[in-house]
């Protein structure tokens, strides 16, 4: 039988029950020779002890497996947890290598990893891991894969074997590393020596971090971009004081400053950004802001214009479904859409127009004045923008976002030739009912843009 037992970091109070009981019935204690002087008291008299160095791990487990095939109750010592950059996975491997029928049972202790965390408070309260930075069995290749993802995944990191005498230079490569992902104000706590009675703790960041106040016997740990000093304390916040949005609200809150956080650089005008914020809202696409424009100043003036009342008329019902209705019933708005009244159906069938271009035909008529919204039929815009080039009608302003293939981009470049009036458009073949009434909520809301730093 082979117990692989895990001592905690020094104090004989860090040890668990299971691993005390274990060292008492042991017949033969094999582990490094320091390690022995932290279970002196618990070791019979007539148990073998078997001490090696630090680079002796395999050995060790050799050692193991010859006293065990004779009958005797091995244990293998190892500080902290013995599963954890201890002795217990070497023990395993060879066993099974060997395809031996010898029991092996882990035994676990309070890792230097647990023991810092607690040390410290609530540094480990969000997700975390730990690297090794000894390349005596692992490539630095390979370490330094695992070190650029725990910083781009911005786990609270636990470094092993961080330094020693040979190995001096590789705590300076994953701090600089890290400070390409993580703030210089980052907390970094160096803890020394921890259960024993040289321990000592030293916090500072990762931009002051002195790889030269580190040694051997240290285990060092980066907070996260969370991560906060408070006194003596680490503290990283697990998200109880700051919860995801869950109301409709804060969700499209925490959209927008998200959507404001990543967007690309630009010069836009902030009404101009504003709507292009809304249709990146409405697709989930930031490739948007490079396909709405505007005329100048058109989406504030029509902030005005819907705060006072004024009527906006849609080529089709999506677009008047689109339009937020507590906008609208907050500021007494009518909406029209005509597309479905017997009398554009009469004047559609006379005069050989499409549905949507005899509706918008039959609103202009009533609503010379109105916001007109298109979405969705390139028919309906050219008739607009043909009455506007006539003089026939003088709108405050017109959407143009229809979508499509035919007469899609002939409607467009109409609207873009308008000089007196504002006009906000989706270029190209894009578009939808989505698009124009989203444009529309950004008018309505543009005083918004406060909440956001927008540049």
């Amino acid at each position: 039988m082979i117990k692989v037992v895990g001592i905690g970091p020094g104090h004989q109070q860090y040890m668990i029950p299971m691993a005390a009981e274990a060292i008492t019935k042991a017949t033969v204690i094999i582990g490094y020779h320091y390690y022995f002087q932290f279970i002196q008291h618990l070791i019979d008299p007539n148990a073998v002890c078997i001490g090696k160095e630090l680079s002796e791990e395999e050995k060790r487990a050799e050692i193991a497996i010859e006293h065990a095939q004779k009958g005797e109750n091995v244990i293998v010592i190892g500080s902290g947890d013995a599963s954890i950059y201890a002795m217990a996975s070497i023990v395993y491997q060879k066993v099974a290598e060997q395809q031996l029928e010898i029991p092996v049972e882990t035994v676990p202790g309070i890792s230097a990893f647990i023991t810092a965390g607690s040390k410290l408070g609530a540094i480990l309260g969000h997700d975390f891991c730990c690297i090794s930075l000894s390349d005596l069995m692992t490539p630095w290749t390979t370490i330094e894969k695992r070190i650029k993802a725990a910083a781009q995944g911005d786990f609270v990191t636990g470094l092993y074997n961080p330094r020693s005498k040979k190995r001096y230079w590789q705590l300076q490569a994953l701090k600089n590393i890290y400070l390409e992902h993580r703030e210089a104000s980052t907390p970094v706590a160096i803890c020394k020596q921890l259960g024993r009675t040289e321990e000592n703790i030293q916090i500072t960041t990762l931009g002051e971090l002195n790889v030269e106040d580190v040694d051997m016997f240290s285990v060092v740990l980066i907070g996260n971009s969370q991560t906060f000093r408070y006194r003596d304390h680490l503290i990283t916040p697990r998200g109880y004081l700051n919860r995801k949005p869950e109301t409709g609200q804060e969700i499209q809150d925490a959209s927008f400053r998200e959507i404001v956080e990543n967007l690309p650089e630009n010069n836009l005008d902030k009404d101009h950004l504003w709507a292009a914020i809304r249709c990146i809202h409405t697709s989930g696409d930031f490739d948007y802001i490079n396909y709405i424009e505007t005329s100048k100043g058109a989406i504030e003036k029509w902030n005005d214009y819907l705060k006072n009342g004024g009527v906006i008329v849609t080529d089709v019902t999506m677009v008047k479904a689109g339009i937020t209705r507590a906008f609208t019933g907050k500021y007494n708005n009518e909406v029209v859409c005509l597309l479905n009244d017997e009398e554009t159906l009469k004047l559609a069938a006379e005069e050989g127009l499409t549905r949507s271009q005899a509706g918008i035909k039959r609103a202009a008529e009533k609503y010379p004045n109105a916001l007109f919204v298109i979405g969705n039929a390139p028919t309906a815009l050219i008739e607009i923008v043909d009455q506007v080039h006539e003089g026939i009608i003088q709108p405050i302003g017109i959407v143009g976002a229809p979508v499509g293939f035919i007469n899609v981009i002939e409607s467009k470049e109409r609207l873009k030739m308008q000089k007196e009036t504002s006009f906000a458009l989706i270029t190209e073949r894009r578009g939808g009912s989505n698009f124009a009434a989203a444009i529309v909520n950004a008018a309505f809301t543009l005083d918004e843009v406060s909440k956001l730093e927008l540049s």
